[in-house]
């Protein structure tokens, strides 16, 4: 069985990977995968699927942060996240970031999204936590979600 092409999103000087959801057997191919990307970070948002201790020996750092599927990010994780992005890429301007849950869909959106989600969206005020400044000097204002 063929897993699904990531998909690279980014943002000025942004990068984050939705991957798909690897098992013991598929994670040497996943962790290729994710060393052709640059990703320095995995932030796992659903029920784990496979043992990170491979993942951890490459370098990359594994965030366990599971939420229910089809439902928005309780407050605390998106807290979590607007400090992770910003940390991260004030460190390390070049990395990626990857973001999975197991299908792709209801929490690592790809294209899909249900109805909770959307009035979520909606409804989302963006916490301005991500103004910073890139190894340019240059200002940089966002709202990731």
């Amino acid at each position: 069985m063929n897993s699904p092409v990531a998909v690279e999103v980014t943002y000025e000087n942004m990068r984050f990977l939705i991957p798909h959801n690897p098992t013991n057997a598929t994670l040497n191919k996943f962790i290729e995968e994710l060393k052709k990307y640059g990703v320095t970070t995995i932030l796992r948002v659903c029920e784990a699927t496979y043992n990170t201790a491979l993942v951890e020996k490459e370098g990359i750092h594994v965030l366990d942060w599971p939420f229910d599927d089809g439902t928005p990010p309780p407050n605390h994780i998106v807290d979590d996240w607007l400090s992770l992005v910003k940390i991260k890429f004030c460190e390390e301007p070049s990395c990626c970031i990857a973001v999975h849950c197991v299908a792709g869909l209801g929490r690592a959106p790809r294209g899909a999204f249900n109805s909770n989600q959307l009035l979520y969206l909606e409804k989302y005020h963006p916490k301005m936590r991500l103004r910073f400044k890139d190894s340019n000097g240059h200002r940089n204002n966002c709202c990731i979600q």
